[in-house]
């Protein structure tokens, strides 16, 4: 029997707020037959649920499509408007004769697609303010009354700063700091709700509480404010639906009332600060005396900027508990909750009315034991709570999240149990897809800390770090990253949303920003640069896209980032000029690679050696090779035949240059490092005659120094280029080492994350530099993409992306005795997975159906055997020995 599931509308189950007028349906297929392969399909679309049975009240109806296309299937119905629901249902054939059912059916609604949709005022509440500091969280409020039965009810908002709604007592949703980071005068997003259950006949009153969030908090390392404007504001409207048909809308205007409550200031990287005593009780329902609030004004600030949230929500995902209480040496009371993490404390203390305690939060403790936080420079990361009754109090702060794994408290005077504080995670809540496991339990670690970096800096952008005064989405580690977060989470929605930002940000010119959005134009007075244009962090404009399209097979983000990625390419290519060598302006290089302390404390060989400093001119023709490369497939791709010749036609000029400025006639690259090395195989910018010369120089400097010298950007694609070049022997031997600098090394010391620096605790137990040492930074956890592709061998097919045609090609080490990952793909689950027992591989692979694999099984003296099948669950051994 043949059934379909997982039907989604834009990657989502059911969503409502749709912007896009010719949504992506998929649907996943479940049999238990082989080579099962869809035929054709038929999908119809109705206004109701019910209208789905009736033929003559579809909005459209597919007919049956002799195709194998069951991801990203665009609707071509009836045009869609404003807030129309639209229900859905698909059913299919298979090329053994089978037809499905019709699925279960599904949903999908549509947001405000006019600007004249919104009939709402903009209102800032008439609050005395002092733009200089953290102020009072605004309280906003009004009432409504309701008289008829309401069959429907959608509310549609957005503000200045953060929100948190409520509805006749109850918040609105379950997401985090709405509406989220975006460039916000060019693109500000709106949330919408169902909140048809909480509407109540008679009665009812909306309020939203506003916090400062990235759009007036102090955001950036130079303690800068109100980036975006001084005052907060709310945009708010309901739309009800009554049975008689008729319609009534809602809205935030003059009538509104403002005042403020117990939240102090709250601030994304100071924390917050909360004075029960202050609460206003029941300010959120109806029949409550507001006679003493202040008014709020009408601003004319326009919808022209706002449009509908695209990306993954931020939620509350997970809880964990603490598992020690900590007396350190200095006498201080502290928590550990056994994982770096990123969210908020919530706890249940019973306190004395008056009685404040004070809640600090940091990533480690030092070498003696004690609470360590110099690591987040002025960022306070601080609750301060004071509780209003002698009872037990209940609380979780609103607008702030920290980075930490243990918590300090100060000033509580009672009695309390672990059980009595809980830490909720709270990331983009994104699928997670992927998982990978070994024989290795430090390996396995080392998997369990990329996912919880993953964790910690999704948080509606790619942040680099998630504890310290800086927590800004930067282009190059999201974009070493964004293979190896593809493969563990769905992404796609989340990048799609980040990179519209990152366009937002470029210059007329196309240089991209270090970081979108993009707050630093004066390059954060470090005097570097004025924060555009670095290779390696601009080329996130044209590599993530093309990794997106490769790991979902999403056309649309190329169609969508054409002009984003073309206008970078072509400021590459202004700035090269005639040369073809970009040798211009300022770059990173290979941030944060290996430099030789001291032998003593790392206990390591004297190699003579002052870092592995790679010519940032070097790397960055690379990436404009690359990068080209890839603009000339993205333009095959789009049918773009005029700049795919031309961008096929500068791709072995760039070659040319490249092997005249860093070749020497002995065919060595100017940059005697890895990263030179690496990124010079992986991007292929070598002439075909320097890449066996150059690989064998790669396989030496490993093998010298027996550990790994890359940094941001060599890193990446240093196992992928030993890989490549017949030396996985040499990949593993990176991933196993456990000394400084490797992966490994962070978990020996007990990282529960991902590290910013191979040595941000170093063997003797003190720290690097204290202004620049994350606990939690993904980057290096790019690693994760070559234990999916090459350990596990799982990978999809260049020509028929988004595993559509899956490779597996597991490489095997006789230091592991078993390796599996899974993915959970827009088909359904891939599997491969394998072990070793005397001499003998045993491969076990799993294909989902409407696909097919080229399956690659190791022999002896590292060759393969090629099975090619369809769909189902597959078993092969081989003697490798």
């Amino acid at each position: 029997m043949i059934t379909l599931h997982t039907l989604t509308t834009e990657y989502q189950v059911n969503p409502i707020g749709l912007e896009t007028l010719a949504p992506r349906l998929s649907w996943k297929i479940k049999t238990d037959k082989k080579n099962v392969f869809q035929s054709a399909y038929r999908i119809i679309c109705a206004g109701s649920k019910g209208n789905l049975l009736n033929e003559s009240s579809l909005v459209w109806d597919s007919g049956l499509v002799n195709s194998d296309q069951s991801v990203h299937v665009e609707y071509n119905g009836n045009e869609l408007k404003s807030g129309q629901r639209i229900w859905w249902q698909v059913k299919i054939a298979t090329n053994n004769g089978e037809e499905s059912e019709w699925s279960e059916p599904a949903f999908w609604e549509m947001g405000l697609l006019n600007k004249t949709d919104w009939k709402a005022k903009w209102i800032e509440p008439n609050l005395l303010e002092n733009k200089e500091i953290s102020n009072p969280c605004p309280l906003l409020r009004e009432e409504f009354d309701i008289q008829k039965e309401v069959t429907k009810a959608t509310i549609y908002v957005t503000c200045h700063g953060l929100y948190q709604l409520q509805l006749n007592g109850k918040k609105v949703g379950d997401q985090e700091f709405t509406p989220g980071w975006t460039s916000y005068h060019k693109r500000l997003q709106y949330q919408t709700f169902d909140i048809t259950d909480q509407i109540q006949t008679g009665k009812n009153a909306i309020g939203a509480i506003l916090g400062d969030g990235w759009y007036r908090g102090f955001m950036g390392w130079q303690g800068k404010k109100n980036l975006y404007g001084e005052k907060s504001a709310l945009l708010c409207q309901i739309r009800l639906t009554f049975s008689d048909g008729s319609e009534q809308v809602i809205v935030s205007d003059k009538n509104w009332k403002a005042s403020t409550g117990a939240i102090l200031a709250s601030e994304i990287y100071h924390g917050e600060i909360y004075d029960a005593g202050l609460e206003k009780m029941g300010w959120d329902k109806p029949n409550y005396n507001s006679s003493d609030w202040f008014k709020v004004s009408e601003k004319e600030h326009g919808v022209e900027n706002l449009v509908a949230s695209a990306g993954a929500p931020v939620k509350v995902t997970k809880e964990l508990k603490a598992i020690e209480k900590i007396i350190t040496p200095e006498g201080e009371t502290v928590l550990d909750f056994g994982q770096n993490m990123v969210g908020r404390i919530r706890f249940n203390l019973k306190g004395k009315a008056g009685e404040k305690i004070t809640i600090y939060h940091a990533e480690v403790l030092d070498k003696e034991g004690n609470f360590y936080i110099a690591n987040l420079r002025p960022a306070k990361q601080k609750l301060e709570y004071t509780f209003k009754s002698n009872e037990t109090e209940s609380y979780a702060p609103h607008f702030t999240f920290m980075g930490f794994r243990y918590i300090k408290i100060e000033g509580y005077g009672g009695e309390f149990k672990l059980e009595d504080f809980t830490a909720e995670i709270i990331h983009s809540d994104m699928e997670f897809t992927g998982d990978f496991e070994c024989s290795d339990p430090l390996v396995n670690r080392l998997q369990q800390n990329i996912q919880w970096g993953l964790r910690g800096n999704f948080l509606d952008v790619p942040t680099d770090c998630p504890q310290r005064d800086e927590r800004l989405g930067w282009t190059g580690d999201a974009q070493v990253f964004a293979p190896t977060a593809c493969f563990n989470v769905n992404a796609a929605p989340f990048f799609s949303k980040w990179m519209k930002d990152l366009e937002a940000d470029q210059r007329e010119d196309g240089s991209v920003p270090w970081v979108a959005p993009n707050i630093i134009e004066d390059g954060g007075g470090t005097g570097w640069s004025d924060g555009f244009g670095a290779t390696g962090w601009a080329d996130a404009a044209i590599i993530i896209p093309w990794t997106v399209y490769q790991s979902f097979g999403d056309k649309r983000i190329l169609e969508n980032q054409y002009r984003s990625m073309k206008v970078w390419e072509e400021y590459m290519i202004k700035e090269a000029g005639e040369t073809y060598l970009f040798n211009t302006g300022f770059h990173f290089g290979d941030w944060l690679s290996f430099a030789e302390y001291s032998s003593y404390i790392y206990n390591a060989p004297d190699y003579g050696f002052a870092g592995a400093h790679t010519e940032k001119d070097l790397l960055a023709t690379a990436y404009f090779f690359y990068s080209t490369k890839l603009m000339h497939q993205i333009a095959l791709v789009l049918g773009r035949t005029e700049d795919a010749e031309k961008y096929k036609t500068l791709l072995p000029q760039i070659k040319e240059a490249f092997k005249n400025e860093f070749i020497t006639p002995n065919g060595r690259l100017l940059s005697n490092t890895q990263a030179a090395f690496a990124v010079s195989l992986a991007f292929g910018v070598l002439p075909e005659e320097y890449v066996t010369s150059t690989a064998k120089q790669l396989a030496e400097n490993v093998e010298y120094f027996q550990h790994l010298t890359t940094g941001f950007l060599g890193t990446p694609v240093l196992c992928h280029a030993l890989s490549e070049s017949g030396r996985s022997d040499l990949a593993y031997k990176l991933l196993f080492n456990k000394k400084y600098p490797s992966w490994l090394y962070a978990v020996t010391m007990g990282a529960t994350t991902i590290w910013e620096r191979w040595d941000g605790i170093k063997p003797d137990g003190t720290f690097q530099d204290v202004g620049m040492n994350s606990f939690n930074h993904y980057a290096y956890g790019a690693i994760g993409n070559w234990l999916y592709q090459k350990v596990a061998g799982i990978q999809s097919s260049a020509a028929n992306p988004g595993y559509k045609e899956i490779i597996i090609k597991p490489e095997i080490s006789d230091k592991l005795t078993f390796a599996k990952a899974t993915l959970n793909s827009l088909y359904g689950t891939i599997e491969s997975g394998w072990k070793l027992e005397n001499n003998t591989l045993k491969l076990k692979v799993i294909i989902p159906p409407n696909t097919t694999a080229k399956i690659y099984i190791p022999q002896k003296d590292n060759s393969y055997q090629l099975e090619e099948v369809g769909s189902g669950t597959y078993e092969f051994e081989s003697k490798i020995k």
